[in-house]
């Protein structure tokens, strides 16, 4: 990374800022009272790896003017120690503009949580090149690594073309580009030779794509393994040859990864990593953790996988930094890792629980 270490940011994430509401003692939604509210987005969710262990990052996103949701949500990305700018909107009266709400429990044992997005009116939609300086952010400021999200680039016609700005800039000024596919079928639908396109335009800027198969298949019409009832060691060998091809279409790409999740309970799950950086590949097949709430899991393992490589680590390092601190999101309430040091991370992969005095 020393041909980026002059630049302002570690990280600059795109990305729309809502609110999620959890049910206390892991009660399932439908039938509960009380709630935490917390400030969310997936990709902010990642950032606070990097933010939390000391690193600059920087948000862009966008507000609903004197909203105290938005003033929530201001508080809560200062609280993480980031950086943020983006235009306020006004609400436009009772059914204008809001922030995203994301209904979702925990779930317990043997009932898994359930979620429910309720994204109408969000004003992360109207995310555009033209409300922000991005010669400014990108050529002056600059970032090591923009983290982009296939939730954003696909959430609408505005935050398509605002990612494709982003990328374009940001490559042009040095920065590397992560993109975590993140495939949903309902942002897809009616839209698909639109985003197929914008989508195969990032991966081709991109010097990290993350995604699980269905994600490489679905964005980037990319053949994934062979179907059938094959074990691990067969699944891991097909989703490397996926990769393969992936290579071949994206040859701009460096590092690929995945997680691997098996859910023994909704507090229990077998978790493991495929990341390769073209030349070596570290595989950690899934070992148990435990589960307070899974969301946010994902994108803990990328908000570590990406500080190891801001760090310049190599591959293993990078994985197995990744995994634990994907492990760590998932011990938390919030639905973002807050790790208190390198050690704390480092301790969750050795398997070390030990009360540390």
């Amino acid at each position: 990374m020393s041909e980026t270490a002059s630049k302002k940011y570690a990280m600059i994430i795109p990305t729309s800022m809502g609110i999620r509401l959890t049910p206390e003692n892991a009660q399932p939604f439908h039938c509960s009272d009380t709630f935490k509210m917390q400030a969310t987005s997936a990709e902010s969710n990642v950032a606070s790896v990097a933010s939390y262990l000391g690193l600059p990052v920087k948000v862009l996103t966008a507000f609903v003017k004197d909203s105290p949701i938005s003033h929530f949500i201001k508080d809560n990305i200062r609280s993480r120690r980031m950086d943020f700018e983006g235009p306020e909107f006004e609400q436009g009266g009772p059914w204008g503009f809001r922030h995203q709400i994301n209904m979702a429990d925990s779930g317990l044992g043997s009932r898994g949580p359930r979620v429910h997005n309720d994204r109408a009116g969000e004003v992360g939609c109207e995310l555009n090149a033209k409300d922000f300086d991005l010669n400014r952010i990108f050529a002056q400021e600059g970032a090591q690594i923009v983290h982009l999200s296939g939730l954003i680039a696909a959430l609408s016609p505005k935050t398509s073309q605002f990612c494709l700005d982003i990328a374009r800039i940001a490559k042009e000024n040095g920065s590397l580009i992560a993109f975590d596919l993140n495939y949903r079928a309902s942002f897809w639908e009616g839209r698909e030779q639109e985003l197929s396109a914008a989508f195969a335009e990032i991966a081709s800027r991109s010097d990290i794509l993350i995604g699980n198969e269905e994600d490489f298949q679905l964005c980037l019409g990319i053949k994934g393994p062979e179907a059938g009832g094959k074990g691990l060691d067969e699944k891991i060998e097909g989703f490397k040859e996926m990769i393969g091809r992936a290579k071949t279409a994206y040859p701009n790409a460096r590092w690929f990864a995945t997680t691997l999740r098996e859910v023994v309970s909704a507090n229990a799950h077998l978790w493991g990593a495929l990341v390769t950086d073209s030349q070596d590949w570290e595989v950690i097949k899934p070992r148990e953790i435990g589960v307070l709430d899974r969301i946010g899991g994902g994108d803990g393992f990328v908000g570590g996988l990406l500080y190891g490589i801001l760090k310049g680590w190599d591959v293993q390092k990078c994985t197995r930094f990744g995994w634990a601190s994907g492990a760590l999101a998932t011990t938390m309430l919030t639905d973002y890792a807050q790790p208190a040091d390198e050690e704390q991370i480092w301790s969750i992969w050795e398997g070390n629980a030990r009360v540390k005095r």
